[in-house]
This record gives C-alpha cells, sequence and structure tokens, in this order.
C-alpha cells in the first residue's frame, strides 16, 4: 500500500531529475553549474550522492518497508557515492575516449572517434553514423562494465560493510577500513553469481550503452539516476544472500 512516505520520496524524485530538463528559468543554472564541465568533481558528486543514496533508500524499503533506520548511515552512503561518482566520471572519460581508438585502429571500425565526437546518436545519424555510435557505445559499455564495473562493485561493498559495521555513524565512518577482514568475508556466491554474471551483462551493458549514445553532458546524470535502479537491484541481492 502507498504511504504519505512513499508519495514524499517520488517528489523528491521527480523534483531532482526535473534539475536536468530544458526548462526555461532553469537555463542559466544547467549551463552555469549543473553540466558546466569546470565543476565536475562538485557536479559528480552531488549527482551520485544523492540519487544513488535515494536508491539504496528505496532499496530499504523494499526490505524492511523503511526508508531509513538507526545505523543505517544515510551520511556515510551519500560520502561514498559522492566519491564513487567522481571515479565514475573519471572512468567514463577513459573509456569513451579510449575505445574508439581501439575499435578504430585495431579493429577497422571505420569513423569510431568521429562517430564518438557527435553530440548524441540522433546527430550521429545525421551524419551517417549512426550505427557506428552504437557499435561503439556498446563496446565503451562493455569494456567499462568488464574491466572497471567489478572493482567498483566489490569496493562499494566493502565500504557498505564498513558502513553497517559502524551503526552507520561518521566517527565510524572515518575509521579504518578493515579490508583483510571484510574481503573474504563477502558472499562471493551473490557477488559473483548475481551481481556480476546477471546484473552486468542484462542491465549495466545495455544501460550503459544508452549512456554513450547521449551527450556527455547528461551521461553522468544518466548514470546517477540508474542508482535509484541500482538500489533495488542491491535489495534483490541482499534477499539472496539470506
Amino acid at each position: 500500500m502507498i504511504k504519505s512516505k512513499d508519495l514524499i520520496m517520488v517528489v523528491i524524485i521527480i523534483l531532482l531529475l526535473l534539475l536536468f530538463a530544458p526548462i526555461t528559468f532553469l537555463n542559466s543554472f544547467q549551463t552555469g553549474f549543473l553540466l558546466n564541465h569546470d565543476y565536475w568533481i562538485i557536479t559528480s558528486f552531488l549527482k551520485f550522492g544523492l540519487l544513488s543514496t535515494i536508491g539504496e533508500s528505496i532499496g530499504l524499503r523494499l526490505k524492511t518497508g523503511e526508508y531509513y533506520y538507526r545505523g543505517f548511515g544515510l551520511i556515510p552512503r551519500a560520502i561514498v557515492w559522492g566519491f564513487l561518482g567522481i571515479g565514475i566520471k573519471m572512468a567514463f572519460v577513459i573509456f569513451a575516449t579510449g575505445t574508439p581508438v581501439l575499435l578504430e585502429h585495431f579493429f577497422s571500425l571505420n569513423n569510431s572517434v568521429k562517430s564518438m565526437q557527435s553530440s548524441d546518436i540522433i546527430s550521429a545519424s545525421k551524419e551517417g553514423m549512426g550505427y557506428t555510435r552504437f557499435i561503439t557505445s556498446f563496446f565503451i559499455s562493455t569494456f567499462m562494465n568488464l574491466i572497471f564495473a567489478p572493482v567498483f562493485m566489490t569496493l562499494h561493498k566493502i565500504t557498505d560493510i564498513h558502513i553497517v559495521n559502524n551503526n552507520g555513524t561518521i566517527k565510524g565512518f572515518l575509521s579504518p577500513i578493515k579490508f583483510g577482514e571484510i574481503f573474504p568475508s563477502l558472499n562471493w556466491d551473490v557477488q559473483w553469481n548475481f551481481v556480476f554474471k546477471k546484473t552486468i551483462p542484462f542491465f549495466w551493458i545495455p544501460a550503459h550503452t544508452i549512456t554513450f549514445m547521449l551527450p556527455p553532458e547528461y551521461r553522468i546524470a544518466f548514470a546517477a539516476a540508474l542508482g535509484i535502479i541500482l538500489g533495488v537491484i542491491l535489495a534483490v541481492a541482499a534477499q539472496k544472500s539470506k
């Protein structure tokens, strides 16, 4: 049954997503800050810190019926997601720059680099490179999710356990992470058989293929919005680990 807290959460999500919509009175805010490359560290931190943390709260709601509980560590989780968002932004640049060069010079995919220089797949299609942009976006997503994503997902899981082990407190969060204890205690059956083997090929690769067909300024925002879906995935994974 939908409760008032669910309606509040829906309103919050809509308002956050509307910040990226082509609304006239938001133009100066979007061009001057939100989509401004000069502030990429701050905006990447904020986009992931807000949207992906909301995703985790939604996952908690699916598991427990609540969006928050004492010890959940909302602020520590937001901080972790913020820094992960910065790392994801850097990964986007690395793979979106290197993969087209690899495809063009070593796998003979003509105009792969040029297709990524078009604003989006629509612009690339008008230039006769729509198919190339799609194929290039697919391989960017594939390489990124096979090389970068498993490390990212494992690191996130370790920080998640660290937060829980320290009762969600800021002080506990700032204490040294016991990697040597947490790493071998991870539920590798779920991590491998569900998180890696199912979510990467069936969700993340297709989702990020779409991401790289978008204009560069919208990619991190779209990826952060996917964090809301990630919350549901984490909830499913948590249920499987029981």
